[in-house]
């Protein structure tokens, strides 16, 4: 009986087949995101299983404990066990065999928590916020353009657990470069979790990239001849992402620096250099993101300030017209009045006459507000 398949003794799960399809299915390690509704190929939280002996995949046989147990008396070697979102009662067992703290096993099952690096006893838990850019045609006031998932890991002496939650950020990729470099997966638990880290550090450098085409392109608009009536909600929509993606990059700071510097007996210092390089390149995400924010805050106030002006020409030009067509309100309004006595009321030529002062009166005015640009 395959380890894989063994898995629903300690996890309590009776939905799997029969112990050769289950077999089968462990073997398969699918590139494809595993995501609900699909959860799995093994039917449930547990996604894949393997144990590792000086950076090799080795194939065991027998029950998980049983499996655990020969890692521990051998020595050299570590179990990587993934999951994903699994209930309270699929972790139990797991949590049970591997002696993990119960808060530890709170925050994995329930989720939504900040980047945090804990330890307790001999085992490290760390929490990574992961992000994908959420690809659009066009944006919007509406559009989502950062997810963000979980990445909680259990770290040990002998044993990787790996629990995430989200639709993305599935982790059969980066276990499949692993295992095209033994000499680094040599290095223990430690390795997976520079690995895993260095993962999301990049992830964040991508979706930065990406967040910049989008702010790229509402600039653009802004500062277009029609700025002053481009869509200020896409600028705050950006501002919402960006800040999402704030609150997953900027906590992780302290965990990685603790990583990198602070003595931790499951991480040798020869991998802190690797968590050195890491938190490296989460720098650059953040001010990154520091300066998409600032960019942002600009754009908007250069926004606003194109709409004040935009709204200041309106007015120029409705006060100059309004100056204009005065004047023959007020001429016609005094000849309206209908006195006997009034200038040139009996002369042949006082009806052309009073046209011909409006008209140049009205001409004057226009030109006089068309040279000082009100018009």
């Amino acid at each position: 009986m395959s380890m894989a398949g063994n898995l629903r003794k300690v996890t309590g799960l009776d939905k799997v087949g029969s112990l050769r399809k289950v077999a089968r299915l462990a073997r398969r390690r699918p590139r494809v995101d595993l995501s609900h509704p699909a959860r799995s190929p093994l039917g449930s939280s547990v996604v894949n299983c393997v144990t590792y002996r000086d950076g090799v995949r080795v194939q065991e046989n027998g029950d998980l404990v049983d499996v655990v147990q020969r890692v521990r008396k051998r020595g050299g070697g570590f179990v990587w066990l993934g999951l994903h979102e699994p209930t309270d009662q699929e972790f139990a067992g797991i949590a049970e065999l591997f002696a993990l703290h119960p808060l530890a096993v709170e925050d994995a099952v329930e989720a939504h928590q900040r980047p945090k690096l804990e330890r307790y006893d001999e085992t490290l838990f760390a929490v990574f916020k992961t992000v994908c850019y959420v690809e659009h045609e066009k944006l919007t006031a509406t559009s989502e353009v950062v997810n963000t998932g979980e990445i909680m890991v259990f770290v040990g002496q002998d044993f990787v657990i790996t629990v995430r939650h989200g639709r993305h950020g599935s982790l059969g990729p980066l276990r499949e470069e692993l295992e095209s470099n033994p000499e680094q997966l040599a290095k223990g638990p430690a390795a997976v979790l520079h690995a895993i880290a260095d993962h999301v550090v990049d992830d964040y450098l991508s979706v930065t990239d990406s967040v910049q085409e989008d702010i790229d392109e509402v600039e653009t608009d802004v500062f277009a001849e029609n700025g002053a009536r481009a869509d200020p909600g896409r600028i705050y929509q950006l501002k919402r992402e960006l800040l999402e993606l704030k609150r997953a990059v900027v906590p992780l700071s302290r965990p990685l620096e603790d990583l990198a510097t602070v003595q931790i007996r499951v991480v040798e210092p020869e991998i802190q250099a690797y968590f050195r390089d890491v938190s490296d390149h989460l720098l650059r995400a953040k001010e990154q993101i520091a300066a998409f924010d600032e960019l942002l805050n600009s754009i908007l106030q250069a926004h606003l300030a194109q709409v004040t002006v935009a709204q200041n020409e309106d007015m120029r030009k409705i006060t100059a017209w309004a100056a204009i067509i005065a004047v023959p309100t007020m001429v016609c309004g005094v000849y309206g009045m209908n006195f006997d006595y009034m200038p040139e009321l009996r002369w042949t030529f006082g009806y052309p006459l009073v046209l011909a002062v409006i008209s140049v009166a009205c001409v004057v005015l226009y030109r006089g507000f068309r040279r000082n640009g009100w018009l």
